[in-house]
C-alpha cells in the first residue's frame, strides 16, 4: 500500500498548510506553487470525493442568482466561464441552454427587481417577461467574453410556441415561449482537478507536496496534528493554514481548536440515466426550467447519457449524503413535467450521487434564496502564531477567482508579493489544445501512428494535450479491457501510477468516466482491480478488497434499502 503523505512527514513544514483537496483548495495549492510558496495540501479521501465531486457539470455564469440580486457574483461567475472556456477548453465547452416558459407574466408582480425568485410556498412562476429581464442582464453581464471563440458572446433568443415545438417536438404542448442562451459544460470535473494538481506539482517542485488519505484532526503547540489512513499521526508546522474544507469547514475548524458556525449547507442529488429516448429528446441542449414547485431545474445530455438534477434540501452534515428514493421520484416527475411523452423508470437509472454545496448558515432563509458567493474569515490558530484562512462558499465556475482570493490573503499574511497570475494561464491539457478543425486533425495526425486515428481522438478527448503523455506510455503489450473496451491495461497502469490512486474508487469515479456511464459493474471493476494491482502492489485478497470498496464507493449515493 502506497503512504500519500510520506512527503509531509519527512518534511513536516510549510508556509501554508491547505486543509482540503476540493477544486477551491486544489486551485489555491496551484496558485501559491506558482507564486514560488512553499506549500502543502492535504485531503482525508481522494482529491475531489467530497463536495466537488458532486456538480451538475456545468461552468455556468448563475443566470439563477439573479433571483438574490447577487450582481457581483453573477458579473464575476460569467468572467470566470469565459476565461475556463479559453484557458481549459478541452473539458469545459459551449453549451446552448433552452428554458421552457409556461406563461407571459407570471412573477412580474411578485418580483419586480428580481429574475427566477425562489421560495417556499404556492408556485409563484417566472414567465417570459421575468425571464426576459434576467437574460438581458446576463447578455451584459456576458458581452465580449468571446465564448464561441468569435469575439462576441451569442445574445439569447425567444421564440414562440409553435417553433419552439418544432425545434424540440417532445416538449410539453402547453409552453408559450422557449428562451435559448449559452452557458457552459463541464463534462469532466474530477479531470479537470487532477490537472489543476499537476500544474501544481510541476511549478512548484520539491516546494509543492499533496497528500490525499490525510486528515487535519487538532492542534499540537502551534502546529496541526494530522493523521494518515495507517492511523499514524504527527504535527505539520505552517505560518498560514487555508481551511477549504467546504461543507465540513466548521468541522475542520472545530478539529483545530475554533468551533466555528460558518456553513449552512444544503444537499443537492442528481440522477444519470441511460435513455436515448430522452437523450434525442433534449436536442443535444440542456433544458433549465422551473419545476412545478418553483424549484430550478435541469435535464443536461452527456456522455451518450442524460444528467438530471437538482434537489436543495437542508441537510445534517453529520448525516450520510445520499440520493434519496423520494428525490429520485421527484426527477422522474420533473422530466414528464416538460417532456410529458417521454417515459422515465428506475431501471434506467445508471449511476446517482449527491453532495452538499459548501453554503454560508442562513438560518431560516429558504435554500433558494441562500448565497451562493464566498468570502473569507481569518482568525488564529489555537496555540500559535499561525493565522487560519476559511472559505465560507465557493463554487466550480469561480474556483480560479476565489483561489486568487485565497492566495492573495495568504501571500498578505506572509509578506510576499504576487509574481504570476493565474487569469489567462491554461489548465493541464487546456495547454495547446486544438480548438479548430484543422488544428485537431494536425493533433490526430501526428499521433495516430502511434495508435490509430479513432484512438487518438478518443484520448485527447479524454485527457486534452496531456494524451500525448497517455500514448507515449502505452507498450506493444497494450489492450482494450475484455469488460469494458473504450480503456486499455497501459492506459488504466499510467493513471495509476501518476496520478496519485491509492484505492480503486478513486479511479472508476474520479479518474475516468467508468461510474458516471454506469459501467461500473462487478466484472469490470474485478478487471481494473486486476490491471493495476502491479502498479500499486496489490496482492489477490487486497484486489477483492478494492473491489468491494470500489462498487461501495460507486454506489455510495444510493440508500441503504437500495437493490441492484
Amino acid at each position: 500500500m502506497q503512504t500519500p503523505n510520506r512527503g509531509l512527514r519527512d518534511r513536516p513544514y510549510a508556509d501554508v498548510l491547505i486543509i482540503g483537496g476540493g477544486i477551491n483548495g486544489l486551485a489555491t495549492f496551484r496558485d501559491l506553487a506558482l507564486q514560488g510558496v512553499d506549500v502543502a495540501l492535504v485531503e482525508r479521501g481522494d482529491i475531489v470525493g467530497g463536495a466537488s465531486a458532486a456538480s451538475s457539470h456545468m461552468i455556468h455564469g448563475g443566470i439563477r442568482y439573479l433571483e438574490n440580486g447577487e450582481f457581483r457574483l453573477v458579473h464575476e461567475a460569467v468572467t470566470e466561464r469565459n476565461g475556463l472556456l479559453k484557458i481549459a477548453p478541452h473539458y469545459v465547452r459551449p453549451l446552448q441552454t433552452t428554458i421552457p416558459i409556461f406563461s407571459t407574466f407570471a412573477g412580474v408582480l411578485s418580483a419586480p427587481l428580481r429574475f427566477l425568485r425562489h421560495g417556499a410556498g404556492p408556485r409563484r412562476g417566472r414567465g417570459a417577461v421575468l425571464v426576459k429581464v434576467g437574460l438581458v442582464i446576463y447578455d451584459s453581464f456576458s458581452r465580449g467574453g468571446g465564448l464561441l471563440g468569435h469575439g462576441v458572446v451569442p445574445r439569447h433568443a425567444f421564440h414562440g410556441r409553435r417553433r419552439s415545438l418544432r425545434m424540440l417536438p417532445e416538449l410539453n404542448p402547453g409552453i408559450r415561449y422557449t428562451a435559448t442562451y449559452w452557458d457552459a459544460s463541464l463534462h469532466d470535473p474530477e479531470r479537470l482537478a487532477v490537472d489543476v494538481l499537476r500544474d501544481a506539482l510541476a511549478a512548484g517542485g520539491e516546494r509543492a507536496r499533496a497528500a490525499t488519505y490525510t486528515a487535519a484532526v487538532g492542534t499540537d503547540d502551534g502546529s496541526v496534528v494530522l493523521r494518515g489512513e495507517d492511523g499514524e499521526e504527527f504535527a505539520f508546522a505552517a505560518s498560514v493554514v487555508v481551511n477549504a474544507s467546504g461543507p465540513w469547514t466548521d468541522l475542520t475548524n472545530a478539529a483545530l481548536g475554533d468551533p466555528t458556525r460558518y456553513m449552512g449547507g444544503t444537499k443537492g442529488s442528481h440522477i444519470v440515466l441511460d435513455h436515448p429516448e430522452l437523450l434525442a429528446a433534449t436536442g443535444g441542449r440542456e433544458l433549465f426550467f422551473e419545476h412545478s414547485d418553483g424549484r430550478i431545474v435541469l435535464i443536461y445530455p452527456l456522455k451518450g447519457r442524460v444528467l438530471v438534477g437538482t434537489t436543495d434540501l437542508e441537510h445534517d452534515i453529520d448525516e450520510p449524503i445520499v440520493c434519496t428514493e423520494a428525490e429520485v421520484d421527484y426527477f422522474i416527475d420533473l422530466v414528464s413535467h416538460v417532456l410529458p411523452s417521454i417515459l422515465v423508470t428506475r431501471e434506467q437509472i445508471v449511476h446517482r450521487f449527491a453532495g452538499v454545496r459548501p453554503l454560508p448558515g442562513h438560518g431560516d432563509l429558504a435554500p433558494g434564496f441562500v448565497s451562493r458567493d464566498y468570502r473569507i474569515e481569518q482568525a488564529p490558530l489555537r496555540g500559535g502564531s499561525a493565522h487560519v484562512l476559511s472559505l465560507v462558499g465557493g463554487k466550480w465556475t469561480t474556483f480560479r477567482a476565489s483561489a486568487a482570493h485565497l492566495a492573495d490573503r495568504a501571500l498578505a499574511l506572509l509578506a510576499r508579493p504576487r509574481r504570476v497570475s493565474t487569469k489567462g494561464l491554461p489548465i493541464g491539457g487546456g495547454a495547446g489544445y486544438p480548438t479548430t478543425d484543422a488544428a485537431r486533425a494536425a493533433w490526430v495526425r501526428a499521433h495516430a501512428s502511434a495508435v490509430g486515428a479513432e484512438r487518438a481522438e478518443v484520448l485527447l478527448d479524454r485527457y486534452g494535450t496531456i494524451a500525448a503523455e497517455v500514448i507515449a506510455a502505452l507498450t506493444g503489450d497494450d489492450a482494450p479491457l475484455r469488460t469494458l473496451p473504450s480503456y486499455s491495461t497501459d492506459e488504466l497502469r499510467h493513471l495509476a501510477r501518476t496520478e496519485r490512486v491509492v484505492h480503486l474508487d478513486d479511479l472508476l469515479l474520479r479518474r475516468t468516466a467508468i461510474a458516471f456511464v454506469g459501467a461500473a459493474t462487478e466484472a469490470v471493476a474485478a478487471e481494473v482491480a486486476a490491471v493495476i494491482a502491479p502498479v500499486l502492489g496489490w496482492d489477490d485478497d487486497t484486489q477483492r478488497a478494492e473491489v468491494a470498496r470500489g462498487l461501495a464507493g460507486v454506489r455510495a449515493a444510493e440508500p441503504a434499502t437500495t437493490a441492484r
